[in-house]
């Protein structure tokens, strides 16, 4: 079986892709954190960031030649992409493809397949959690009446409302942290049904192959057809 264009070209933007993701987020992070930092170090750090945006839309539009489909059909299967492309701070989000391929995995159980979704997963959380951070601080933090004035109380916002806690101790005020709140919310819950669904899956199919193996051959349905036709 040949794989398609589209196969071919994920399979090769892949490395790139991410290189591109952890540039963004570095370029963002040092324009939302660098304060003191020189005029002309911020104006490289948002050229980095526009020409990483550059390169999804790009790519984005790549793929979508190499489907072969029209672009209404290709929009309405690629909601994830889409979303990222016009996001790229949730491109973390894209976990969700590896995970869905665990869940259509129909053979015995691989530990080491579902230990890297849970892994995969972790890490999205990780950089998903600290892209929320700086968005919430740079919306908050100089907000009247805010009570994320640091970017301590960011990340400290943001673990809480990522784990689903959600002290209340501080909260954003805005119109735009609230609507990152309410996607890091949405984040949350599909990172934790990934790692929990994951790790269950798993461990329900161990115990049935562990249950198979210690049942007594006498017992095994074969063995009572023999008996009978006997």
């Amino acid at each position: 079986m040949t794989d398609s264009p589209l196969e071919r070209w994920e399979r090769r933007d892949g490395a790139v892709l991410a290189v591109a993701s952890l540039l963004f987020l570095a370029s963002y992070a040092v324009r939302v954190l660098g304060h003191g930092l020189p005029g002309a170090v911020r104006t490289l750090c948002l050229a980095v960031t526009l020409a990483t945006w550059a390169l999804f839309a790009v790519d984005y539009v790549i793929r979508w030649r190499l489907s072969g489909q029209r672009f209404p059909r290709f929009l309405r299967r690629h909601l994830l992409d889409t979303l990222v492309l016009l996001l790229p701070l949730l491109r973390p989000l894209r976990i969700v493809r590896a995970y869905e391929r665990v869940q259509r995995r129909r053979d015995a159980p691989r530990l080491p397949l579902h230990g890297r979704v849970i892994a995969y997963t972790g890490v999205s959380a990780a950089l998903l959690g600290f892209a929320a951070s700086l968005a919430v601080y740079q919306q908050e933090h100089a907000a009247p009446d805010a009570t994320i004035r640091t970017y301590g109380d960011a990340v400290w916002w943001t673990c809480t409302t990522l784990s689903t806690v959600g002290y209340g101790d501080v909260v954003p005020v805005t119109p735009l942290g609230r609507l990152v709140a309410v996607g890091l919310m949405a984040c949350g819950l599909a990172l934790l049904g990934a790692v929990t669904g994951s790790f269950s899956s798993w461990l329900i199919q161990v115990f049935a192959r562990e249950g198979e193996g210690e049942r007594p051959p006498g017992n095994s349905p074969g063995a009572s057809r023999d008996t009978e036709h006997d």
